[in-house]
């Protein structure tokens, strides 16, 4: 029976990984370890509840600190854990610090790394996540690819074997939470908003957290929404609004809340006229769930979103946001570059076909898949 190291650290990452934890443990056994790249409760133990994953049998306590030296200890703290499992493989899901950590020490004790997500490019490397995404494959014995395009990616950079397409496992994760958000989630409610009648904006990069006039730009394009604009904002979001002193006019045109649950999330997007975000999550979430989006960064790795129409790239730029907000703007196409819905359960089969190549009835083919 395979046994599967999971490496997560951050929200995104507990999305994915609810996905494909429960057909792993269908299947083999899985080591679950989390990082505390994301260590404040509101931003990790709530989505562990809620997404129904199971409690991580490790957590390193990493915290925030430069990139460098929340790397490196990762890594100080993942090495003896992944020594005492012995696991087959690792498992890492997109392209945090977490992510890269986990691909060197599964890599320098000769262990299968799995890449989830992989071949996504911004083509932008001042970004820290573009750094990782890019090592971290290298690094991979498996890529498991959401879209034709990240393939595309991949083999410009030489990387072929071990490359397979699988489809989105968000994609998985979105259906499952929509229909759950609609029923049991009173968010709209308590905000006292209709759907369709408010906007929904996240700022988390540093290149906009960490940057006064870009931060200044966004809130600013923000506040000239035609709409109320809903703002769950992430602590370092909150910390420099306050150190550059936009904290008032941010809330005095929008609605500042504390960071939502998962579900709520979901709601909030699903229910919004139009996304203003430079998350990468945020804006495949947005394109699940056929909502326009606004991107507050120059570039995106997902690329699709853009080339149908549902997604804009507008940038920290005022007047740019402030035009995207306003105009009514229709998507060219709907189409699913992203696969079926079906993932996880790709991802997992394909595991076995690498670590378990003599069983020739697999346990998954036999268990529930839905």
């Amino acid at each position: 029976m395979m046994r599967v190291c999971s490496i997560v650290g951050a929200r995104p990452q507990f999305v994915k990984a609810a996905v494909v934890s429960r057909k792993l443990r269908e299947a083999g056994e899985e080591v679950l370890v989390h990082t505390g790249q994301h260590y404040d409760e509101e931003l990790s133990d709530v989505f562990f509840e809620e997404l129904d994953i199971p409690e991580p049998e490790y957590n390193l306590g990493v915290e925030s600190d430069t990139h460098g030296r929340q790397t490196a200890t990762m890594i100080a703290r993942l090495e003896p854990i992944v020594e005492t499992e012995d696991p087959d493989a690792i498992l890492l899901y997109g392209d945090t610090n977490s992510t890269l950590a986990g691909a060197i020490v599964g890599s320098k004790r000769d262990l299968v790394v799995a890449h989830v997500e992989a071949g996504l490019r911004s083509d932008n490397r001042s970004m820290p996540e573009e750094i990782n995404r890019i090592l971290t494959d290298h690094a991979a014995d498996l890529c498991f690819a959401p879209s034709e395009g990240a393939i595309a990616n991949l083999a410009a950079e030489g990387v072929t074997d071990g490359v397979y397409w699988t489809g989105d496992v968000m994609y998985d994760a979105i259906l499952e939470a929509r229909e759950r958000s609609r029923r049991e989630s009173t968010i709209l409610e308590e905000l006292e908003v209709d759907p369709d009648e408010y906007i929904l904006a996240t700022v988390h990069r540093a290149s906009n957290t960490d940057d006064r006039s870009n931060l200044a730009a966004i809130v600013d394009g923000l506040a000239d929404a035609p709409r109320p604009v809903i703002f769950p904002a992430h602590p370092r979001t909150v910390s420099s609004l306050r150190e550059y002193g936009l904290w008032d006019r941010a809330t005095e045109h929008l609605e500042v809340i504390d960071p939502q649950g998962y579900l709520d999330f979901v709601r909030l997007i699903d229910g919004a006229e139009r996304v203003a975000t430079d998350s990468g999550g945020v804006q495949k979430e947005a394109f699940f769930l056929g909502t326009r989006c606004l991107t507050l960064r120059a570039e995106t790795e997902w690329v699709e979103t853009v080339d149908c129409g549902w997604n804009r790239l507008v940038g920290p730029n005022r007047s740019r946001i402030r035009e995207g907000l306003l105009e009514d703007w229709k998507p060219a196409s709907d189409p699913h570059p992203y696969g079926d819905g079906t993932a996880g359960r790709r991802i997992v089969r394909l595991l076995e076909e690498q670590l378990q190549p003599d069983e020739t009835a697999p346990a998954l083919e036999t268990a529930s898949l839905d």
